[in-house]
Formats: C-alpha cells, structure tokens, sequence
C-alpha cells in the first residue's frame, strides 16, 4: 500500500476525477497522505505586466475553491495548487515531496497526442514513483 499519494486534477478537464480519488483511497495505507494538485499554467512576462500584482494569488484561491467544490467532502485530501508547466510540474513534486503514486486521471488518446504528448503520458515517463492512470 501507498502511503504519500498525489492526485494532479486540471479543473479546466472533463475528467473523472471521483474515479482516480477511489483509485486512490483504494491503494492507501493506513494513515496515508492523499494530495490533490492542480498546476496553473505560466503566462508570459509581456502578459503579466498588465494583471494587477494579486492576480496570481487570485487565481489561485479561485482554483482551490474550485478544487474542494469538486473534491466536496474530503476531509483526508489536502488541496495544493501551484504555478509552472502540467508536466514537469507535477514529476517535479512528487519528486521534492516523497510521493510514492500518482494517480491520474486521462482521456482516450487523439491524434494530437502522438506528436504532442499529453500530461498523463509525460508523468508516466518521467515520475520517479508507480502512477496509475485512470481513464
């Protein structure tokens, strides 16, 4: 069993993200730690310098009530939003915080995905941990 378990949901994604939560619950040990991470997408520096300066921490409190409305009553996840590519983002958190699975919710692949590569495929290349992809 898991003991330190990250959850990346994109709020902006039609996914199902009940099913990796239960996935999830399901792989926990007794006492396990279960994070939910969402990672919003850098802006250009010209882009940022027309926001106003608290637009950041702005959005990110919009998406982490957007997380706990999605999650609902889930008091034994623990909701963490940060700043920075999907991708990377996410390996490189599971990486600095000891996390042992990822489960992640994905989409059937498209066309685009073979030339691109979407977020599920470059966790599971990349995570220094089991991931368990949920479709």
């Amino acid at each position: 069993m898991y003991q330190n378990i990250l959850l990346p949901i994109a709020v902006d994604h039609e996914r199902d993200v009940h099913r990796a939560l239960s996935v999830a619950r399901a792989l926990a040990g007794d006492g396990a730690k279960i994070t939910a991470l969402n990672v919003i997408d850098l802006l250009p520096s010209y882009a940022t310098e027309y926001l106003p300066p608290d637009h950041l921490d702005s959005q990110i409190d919009g998406v982490r009530n957007a997380l706990l409305g999605i999650l609902g009553d889930a008091p034994d996840v623990n909701v963490v939003v940060v700043q920075g590519h999907s991708g990377r983002t996410i390996v490189d958190y599971a990486t600095e915080n000891g996390i042992d699975l990822i489960a992640i919710a994905s989409h059937r692949p498209g066309l685009q995905d073979y030339f691109l590569g979407s977020t599920a495929a470059r966790v599971v290349r990349h995570a220094p941990c089991a991931v368990h992809v949920v479709r």
